[in-house]
This record gives C-alpha cells, sequence and structure tokens, in this order.
C-alpha cells in the first residue's frame, strides 16, 4: 500500500476524518481516485488507513486507525457497530438509517432501513472502489428481500462519479412499508427523494405532534411524502394542507393517507410554495393553528448563504404571519452550511419582518440514528425549531 505524508497533523490528530490537500506534504496527483493509501506524519510515524481522489479539495477520508486489512471483514465489522448502536437507542424500528457516513466511521457510505429493504449510497470514490465489499458485508449481516443503489447524488458528481440507481439484489415490488408510531408510509427506493424518505425528521415530527391541541387546521409545506401532513392528522387535527411543487411527491403523500385511512382530513395542492404563501397571505393573516416548513438544502456551498439566508427568512416570515394567536411553526434548515446561530438570527429576522412576537418552545435537530460526532461539527446539519406566535 503506498503512503501519503502530512504536513498539518493537528485535525487528523483532534478526531476529523478528513484531510485536505493543503494538509499533505506532497501532491496527490498520480493516485488513482479511491486508492488506499497509508497515512504517515512528517517522521514516519503511521497514523491510519484512508483512500484518496486527488481531484478532491478533501483528499484523504480516513477508514481506521490501526494497521488492519481494509476488506469484506472491516466493514462487517463496522456496520454491525452502527447497527448496534440503532439497536440501543431506537430499538426495533422498521425503518432507520443504518450507516451514517463519517458519523459511523465509514466516510461516503450511507445505508438506509426500510423495512427488509436495504437502500446503499457509495458518496465517493472510495466508497465505489470497494461497492463489492460494501455490498457483501451488507447481505451477509442483513439478509434483505432488496437491496438498492441509490448513487443519484450530486457529491458522487463532484468526485468525479457516475449517477446511476439500481436494485442488485432481489425486487422491490411490492414496495417496502414502514410504520412510525403508527403511521404507515409506503417508500419508493428508486423513484423517491434520497433514498426514498427522509429519517432524519422522524423524532422532530413525533415530538411536534404532541403539541398539538385537539382539532385545529395548519399547513405541511414542502410536505413530500406526507412525512409530517399524516402524523399532524392522526394527532386529531381537522384539516392539514400538503403544498408540493411536485405531483408525484403528492401522489405518494396520497397513497400513503390511503394505507392509513387519513385521506378525508388531508387537502393536495401542487404548487410552489413560495408562490402558494404569497396568494395565502393575500386572503389574511392569522388563519392557521400550526404549520410545518421543512424545505431543501437552499445552501449548496458557502457561497450561497446569503442568498438562501434571504429565502429562508421570506418563507419564516410569510409563515408567521399565516399563525393565530398562539399557533404554532415547526420550521427547519437541513443546510450544513447555515450555522444554528445564523438560523436562529434567521428567524428573528423573519419575526420582525412579519412583525410578530414569536417564543421558541423548542430546539431540536437530526434523529439519533443520524448521530453527531463531536471531533466533526460537518456531521451536524438539521436545524429544526418548533415556534409559538403571540
Amino acid at each position: 500500500m503506498e503512503r501519503v505524508k502530512l504536513r498539518k497533523t493537528a485535525r487528523l490528530l483532534a478526531g476529523h476524518q478528513w484531510v485536505f490537500s493543503n494538509e499533505l506534504a506532497q501532491s496527490p496527483r498520480g493516485f488513482a481516485p479511491g486508492q488506499l493509501v497509508e497515512i504517515m506524519d512528517s517522521r514516519e510515524n503511521f497514523l491510519g488507513i484512508g483512500y484518496i481522489n486527488p481531484s478532491s479539495l478533501i483528499s484523504v477520508r480516513v477508514l481506521t486507525r490501526v494497521n488492519e486489512p481494509v476488506d469484506v471483514g472491516f466493514f462487517k465489522k463496522r456496520i454491525a457497530a452502527a447497527m448496534r448502536y440503532r439497536q440501543r437507542f431506537l430499538g426495533d424500528e422498521t425503518a432507520c438509517r443504518l450507516v451514517y457516513s463519517e458519523a459511523d466511521y465509514l466516510p461516503g457510505l450511507i445505508a438506509d432501513k426500510y423495512a427488509d429493504v436495504i437502500v446503499v449510497q457509495l458518496l465517493t470514490a472510495g466508497m465505489e472502489a470497494m461497492k463489492g465489499e460494501i455490498l457483501e458485508a451488507v447481505d451477509s449481516l442483513l439478509s434483505p428481500r432488496a437491496i438498492v443503489l441509490k448513487n443519484d447524488s450530486r457529491m458522487r458528481a463532484l468526485e468525479g462519479l457516475p449517477l446511476y440507481k439500481e436494485a442488485v439484489k432481489g425486487v422491490i415490488d411490492p414496495l417496502p412499508v414502514i410504520e412510525e408510531d403508527g403511521v404507515l408510509f409506503e417508500i419508493d427506493p428508486l423513484g423517491g427523494q434520497k433514498t426514498g424518505f427522509f429519517l432524519d425528521q422522524r423524532e422532530n415530527r413525533l415530538s411536534f405532534k404532541r403539541l398539538l391541541q385537539e382539532g385545529g387546521t395548519g399547513l405541511d409545506l414542502f410536505s413530500y411524502a406526507g412525512g409530517w401532513g399524516l402524523h399532524l392528522a392522526r394527532a386529531g387535527a381537522e384539516k392539514v394542507v400538503l403544498v408540493d411543487e411536485s405531483e408525484g411527491a403528492l401522489a405518494r403523500a396520497r397513497r400513503n393517507a390511503g394505507l392509513n385511512g387519513l385521506a378525508g382530513g388531508l387537502e393536495f395542492v401542487q404548487a410552489d410554495v413560495f408562490d402558494f404563501l404569497e396568494k395565502e397571505i393575500q386572503g389574511g393573516p392569522g388563519r392557521y393553528d400550526f404549520i410545518v416548513l421543512d424545505p431543501p438544502a437552499f445552501v449548496k456551498s458557502a457561497k450561497k448563504i446569503k442568498e438562501a439566508v434571504k429565502a429562508y427568512t421570506l418563507l419564516n416570515s410569510r409563515c408567521m404571519r399565516l399563525l393565530k394567536t398562539g399557533g404554532l411553526l415547526a420550521t427547519s434548515s437541513c443546510s450544513y452550511h447555515l450555522a444554528r446561530q445564523e438560523f436562529l438570527d434567521m428567524l428573528r429576522a423573519a419575526a420582525r419582518g412579519a412583525g410578530r412576537n414569536v417564543k421558541v418552545v423548542e430546539q431540536r435537530f437530526q434523529g439519533r440514528d443520524h448521530p453527531v460526532l463531536l471531533s466533526m461539527p460537518e456531521t451536524e446539519y438539521l436545524k429544526c425549531a418548533f415556534l409559538a406566535a403571540d
């Protein structure tokens, strides 16, 4: 195995798993993307094994701090440890994130469980190069009905990898159905967004619905497959309007509503959320008892923060204007580049713009199956706040 030498080691020794190009003592050119390398300090002391990509700003991602083979046995050990963590802190859930990349010491690897179907994402050249070993480990540990590779993330393009998705084991017909606190959801791993569902908001959905009083009318904005809206309807909401620009997403939400016998209390609106809120405000403020605002990541890079904050502020301000006195808003940002303090500052600006006094009922973030590694702030990305309007 070839070696790379570092001229800066502080980040790595503090537990971070990334080595940036400016921390190398040599040019990464000449290495094959995804190639395994031994990581050494300037005195030739062994620091770990990782994989390298000379065309990425993150030159090396660390897999292990000990000198061990990176083979099927290695992946079985790491994935088994991740599974034990979920079993301890989540129990026997029908759906969860089994492997969360760096937080489970497998940078570039995502694995989600949907009943008896496993969806795998290989986000980096290193993980793509070890696809065979990873899939063998997953199949050996879990013996699922089907394994799906959902390799359509834009992160792969940054790594110089092709985008594709395929079932590599079994078939996904019928589609898996999961249960979340008594609510059923049909999951489409190949056709849906992300790996088929937004698992990171699970605990936030359950916490918010317990704050609702019986009855009331609300909005689920950027509703996708109805993850929030169906829970709110089940919790006793009189009416929930689900708004999404995608007719395909709303079709999934309708199917999920039917699975739960909730279609009568739901309204489905295909519309751009910005336009929808503008029209709703024209109908008068203070009309909704609760609103869920769960937009996509507007901040794709640090350069786009100002533009994204403007969009977040506008959406939240309009939502606050539409809340009745005492109404609740669950609002989120899944943009890593928007820091938690910036998220709160944005909400303050939104409240000023709406002319509302707003209280923070609760601050939350991603679920337990998306653990945050203290040595890697990058593993925390989801900000969620429950707000009450006076």
